[in-house]
């Protein structure tokens, strides 16, 4: 286990007025964006990913940079024996006041939906589906603890990067469309349940953005994007998804909850 130690907390302010963001998969691409934008709206961050690299210290470092705290869990979310200490851990800058589970992968296996791989479907639920509904429960669970009735204190959010494949049917990476279609349903589940406790969850469905995971498939893409496939006929940037996230975490939207929020360029919109 490997994490950078954090900053002495300002003691001017009491932890009420702590906003605290814990970023699963934050060394790079939407988490990195995510983690910034979450930092220029005023959250310390902490972020978490299998390795603790040069990426993940340039986005330590960026974070710093923008006045907040920051710091590094390494811990592995599909393993949810990892969770108890990743959570308690990422307390350390005070209560959570948002949860972002964006990490993920892709399939490995893009092909005829007739040959995929069980070993490709089991690690695509492991990681995009099992672990976020998991680590989300036992946060949640700490967010409900928190509470003793203050709602003054920040608004609390958890939110999940999701993706336009939630809706938009692609046979050839199906367990990936099949694991963001669950991850849908369990912000929906998920928003009804910590509704009592002032808990927002929201749900952030990406379409082609410009990261390290689409590098492969760039070639694949670019032409379509290029001539118009949608109407914002431009590549996704992570920023782009960063910024609808620091909205939502920010309580912008202070009465929604349970909402699916489209950053693909209008993608999604069915046409004739």
């Amino acid at each position: 286990m490997t994490r950078t130690q954090p900053e002495e907390r300002d003691m001017a302010g009491s932890i009420q007025d702590v906003r605290v963001a814990l970023v699963t998969g934050g060394r790079r691409g939407i988490g990195r964006a995510s983690a910034f934008a979450l930092a220029d709206n005023g959250f310390d961050v902490l972020i978490n990913d299998l390795e603790h690299d040069e990426a993940a210290e340039e986005t330590v470092q960026g974070i710093k940079d923008r006045g907040r705290r920051a710091s590094f869990i390494q811990a592995d979310v599909a393993d949810l024996g990892q969770h108890e200490r990743l959570v308690r851990e990422a307390q350390c800058f005070g209560p959570l006041s948002c949860l972002l589970n964006n990490a993920g992968v892709q399939t490995r296996h893009r092909g005829d939906i007739l040959e995929t791989p069980p070993e490709s479907f089991d690690r695509l639920m492991s990681i995009n589906l099992r672990a976020s509904f998991f680590l989300t429960q036992r946060v949640a669970r700490q967010m409900r603890d928190d509470d003793r009735g203050d709602r003054t204190r920040p608004t609390r959010s958890v939110i999940f990067i999701s993706s336009g494949n939630a809706v938009i049917a692609t046979a050839a990476q199906a367990e990936y469309c099949i694991s963001k279609a669950g991850v849908a349903m369990m912000s929906t589940l998920y928003a009804l349940r910590l509704a009592e406790y002032g808990i927002a969850v929201h749900e952030v469905r990406p379409g082609i953005i410009q990261t390290d995971m689409t590098k492969d498939v760039f070639e694949k893409y670019n032409g379509w994007v290029e001539a118009g496939g949608f109407p914002m006929a431009r590549w996704g940037q992570a920023e782009d998804v960063g910024n609808t996230v620091a909205q939502l975490a920010s309580g912008r939207m202070p009465y929604s909850t349970g909402q699916a929020f489209f950053v693909d360029g209008g993608m999604h919109i069915r046409r004739t």
